[in-house]
């Protein structure tokens, strides 16, 4: 397809019901010459894309994901697929914070299956998300690589509005990634934080943080040397560790407040992209405003 394809997903019901929302966005993007181009695009429900931006030239796509509703609330389902062809390069995020509502009892979910093919690039860096007090929900995220296939993404979670002084106390959060390469898993991770646990004040835990942020970066390029440059950038606030496991580097981070880690991580990305991806940082616009 040389022009953009938009469809809506006729199999979800759209409306907000007692039952919550049912949302579903697909894109697929492909490099055409020089440039990446948001092929396809289908949706049902809350869930939509801007137009694509290229702030850095034609190579790489900017896309803002937006959900108009600003948040995830009990019985919510909320699923987006991304397909990223061969030698593209497509960076994903938010124009702002994600929250997940308090919620009476039911669950609500958000699903997130990333393929990317050979020689292709998917940075996938949504703002952080608010857990307020009370909300019960499962965030789960797939990735698929094939080949030399590039993957960064990070996640960041503030437990409470602790700008109003609120706590997570109640409640709880699945949690549920998976990241292979080629058929072969490179990271597996699957937690549960309960509102009011001992292990969100344990050492051993999030030690009393609010906030807790991961990076991931899986590409063949990963080493010793670009863990070495991780080590060397503190963060200026909260505790970071990072680690190398085969393909892939790991940072973690806790916190009193989500700036001083998003500070942080961004550092490590620009580190990593390079390596990795070939380009120096360039920090999204929306992330300014």
């Amino acid at each position: 397809m040389n022009a953009l394809a938009e469809a809506h997903l006729a199999d979800l019901p759209s409306a907000s019901s007692g039952a919550g929302w049912r949302a579903e966005l697909r894109l697929a993007y492909q490099r055409r010459g020089a440039r990446t181009v948001l092929v396809e695009r289908a949706h049902r429900g809350p869930l939509v894309v801007q137009r694509p931006l290229y702030p850095e030239g034609e190579t790489v796509c900017h896309t803002i994901l937006v959900h108009p509703p600003a948040g995830i609330a009990g019985g919510d389902r909320l699923a987006l697929t991304l397909e990223i062809g061969a030698q593209a390069h497509v960076l994903l995020t938010t124009p702002g914070a994600g929250k997940w509502y308090r919620s009476a009892g039911a669950h609500g979910e958000l699903v997130q299956r990333i393929r990317v093919a050979e020689g292709g690039v998917c940075e996938f860096l949504p703002q952080e998300s608010i857990v307020f007090d009370g909300a019960l929900g499962t965030l789960a995220t797939e990735v698929e690589l094939a080949g030399s296939a590039v993957f960064i993404g990070a996640e960041m979670l503030c437990l409470g509005r602790t700008g109003a002084g609120e706590r997570f106390t109640r409640g709880e959060l699945a949690l549920r990634t998976r990241i292979s390469r080629d058929g072969r898993p490179l990271w597996l991770e699957r937690g549960v934080l309960e509102g009011g646990s001992a292990v969100l004040e344990a050492g051993v835990g999030l030690d009393g943080a609010p906030v807790s942020a991961t990076l991931l970066v899986a590409a063949p390029a990963c080493d010793a040397g670009l863990l070495e440059a991780w080590r060397a950038i503190e963060p200026v606030a909260g505790r970071g560790a990072v680690s190398l496991l085969p393909g892939l580097l790991v940072a973690r981070w806790i916190g009193p407040a989500c700036e001083p880690g998003r500070a942080w991580l961004a550092r490590l990305w620009g580190a990593a992209r390079l390596q990795v991806a070939g380009r120096a940082m360039q920090v999204p616009r929306i992330w300014r405003t």
